[in-house]
């Protein structure tokens, strides 16, 4: 398994390859991908029981995106795990391609659902947690969900399903960046007091900086431990973190960098890489 100071450098070039492959295909959600690096270098290179190279292998963790339109960021770190070929990143979003604009279970081995309607992947990922309870089956299954998701009734369905049959083996992130594509979280339909109303529901709930790989360590841990009830892990994140022309800006919720930006990105991007590379204490 990768050290911490891996899984940062692993989450920066998660980073370029996002910026790349939307340059490229012009189209495509850059903010929420950007600030979900940390917690998929995490899931890919360290916490996830999984085979690339068996994608049905039985036992593996079963990982659900339930906000489908972060896929870029699933995609880059399936290809540099070895689930498909790096060079395939080019081909998002074009006709007949594995790698559609939301994951698509026929398409890419590896992938656990479809996804796309938002609000529904917690649902799948509630009913393979009770499938795996029902089974005693020793696999985990994880969900990613956006806070702009919790706008949606069947979220809230969700949970309390997962709370009345305690399923311990069930570990949602909740990206908390903020925005949507419309605006602010906030302004949109406020989700505050976020943490106490998760907790009404029976969820073991942690707060994080999701941009430290120490914290979402410690974190899947803590939810590991827990074996009668779900666990939400509420990850503080920066939509278009690492690059200084999109972080906090709502407007690259659904809008991909021009080839130009792209290289500002990038240049950015490759600078933070060498400050990770200097030496420090893992």
């Amino acid at each position: 398994m990768l050290s911490v100071r891996q899984l940062e450098l692993q989450a920066n070039d998660l980073r370029q390859a996002v910026i790349s492959m939307l340059a490229h295909a012009g189209s495509g959600h850059s903010a929420g991908p950007l600030g979900l690096a940390e917690l998929f270098a995490v899931l890919y290179f360290h916490s996830l029981r999984h085979k690339s190279k068996q994608p049905q292998w039985p036992e593996r963790d079963r990982l659900i995106l339930s906000a489908g339109h972060l896929v870029p960021i699933q995609y880059v770190a399936m290809a540099q795990a070895g689930y498909f070929p790096v060079s395939e990143l080019k081909t998002l979003r074009r006709i007949n391609s594995r790698l559609q604009g939301h994951p698509s279970l026929l398409d890419l081995p590896g992938l656990e659902a479809s996804a796309g309607p938002l609000g529904q992947g917690l649902s799948v990922a509630v009913g393979m947690a009770l499938a795996g309870q029902m089974d005693q089956q020793a696999w985990r299954v994880y969900c990613v969900a956006s806070d702009g998701e919790f706008n949606e009734g069947q979220s809230w369905e969700a949970l309390m399903t997962a709370a009345k049959y305690h399923l311990g083996n069930l570990t949602v992130f909740l990206d908390r960046n903020q925005i949507q594509i419309d605006g602010t979280t906030e302004h949109i339909m406020p989700l505050e007091p976020l943490t106490e109303k998760l907790q009404s529901f029976r969820w073991q709930v942690l707060n994080i900086n999701g941009h430290s790989i120490l914290a979402i360590l410690n974190a899947i841990h803590v939810a590991q431990t827990i074996k009668n009830r779900p666990t939400i892990i509420v990850l503080h994140t920066t939509p278009g973190r690492g690059v200084d022309f999109m972080e906090n800006k709502y407007d690259w919720h659904g809008q991909p960098p021009t080839p130009a930006e792209a290289q500002i990105a990038l240049k950015e991007l490759r600078s933070l890489r060498g400050k990770i590379e200097r030496p420090h204490h893992d």
